[in-house]
């Protein structure tokens, strides 16, 4: 059974696979964690519209988001905290929170099309596909589910820590962002292994 619209016919898979894209978001930001997506669209149930997350404004993820949840075969959203990003660096972690989204998919996929050059380890085949997030549908689906999960986790991050601005930069390193940071000094939120969030922190000591 085809799970998936939008393939290439060289790409090494067969068509009886059960496939799910995957995506993550915030690998850049200063704070917050990294959030993946893992989506098996379903055949019969079409989402126009399903691009890059990045080329799509806020109100047409968030018109496109519920339904990907709805429509979809399977799909799951899961992080890596700002501690697992310090300890084993933003590449991991991200890899980490995809291989945890591909897990708590509700039905088993038997192979992963990753965003990307590289692909987490897992118990199922993956395979890396540069700006597949523009090229495969369930990528993009994902990418889509990971960037609203974690715009909406900034948001709450700001209602905590107001003084930082998350709800209007989402944790990337803006000039208002590292306003902020300089006079309020480092959240247990921030990112301490990036470079301007440590130098805060050197300054601090």
């Amino acid at each position: 059974m085809v799970q998936q619209s939008g393939l290439f016919d060289d790409l090494p898979y067969s068509l009886e696979e059960i496939i799910c894209g995957v995506d993550e978001a915030g690998r850049g930001p200063l704070a917050g964690p990294v959030f993946a997506a893992a989506v098996i669209l379903h055949r019969e149930r079409p989402i126009p519209g399903l691009r890059d997350s990045k080329k799509l404004n806020e109100a047409k993820r968030d018109e496109l988001a519920p339904l990907i949840r709805a429509h979809s075969i399977a799909w799951a959203v899961a992080k890596a905290s700002e501690e697992e990003i310090d300890r084993l660096n933003i590449l991991q972690a991200s890899l980490l929170a995809m291989r945890r989204a591909v897990y708590a998919l509700s039905t088993v996929p038997t192979l992963a099309l990753i965003d990307g050059n590289k692909c987490p380890v897992m118990r199922i085949q993956s395979i890396a596909i540069v700006d597949g997030d523009d090229k495969i549908e369930s990528i993009s689906a994902a990418s889509i589910l990971a960037k609203t999960a974690r715009d909406a986790a900034l948001v709450k991050l700001h209602k905590k820590y107001p003084q930082y601005g998350f709800d209007q930069h989402k944790g990337y390193g803006t000039a208002l962002h590292l306003e902020r940071l300089r006079e309020h000094g480092a959240s247990p939120v921030h990112r301490r292994s990036f470079a301007p969030v440590r130098e805060v922190l050197e300054r601090d000591l």
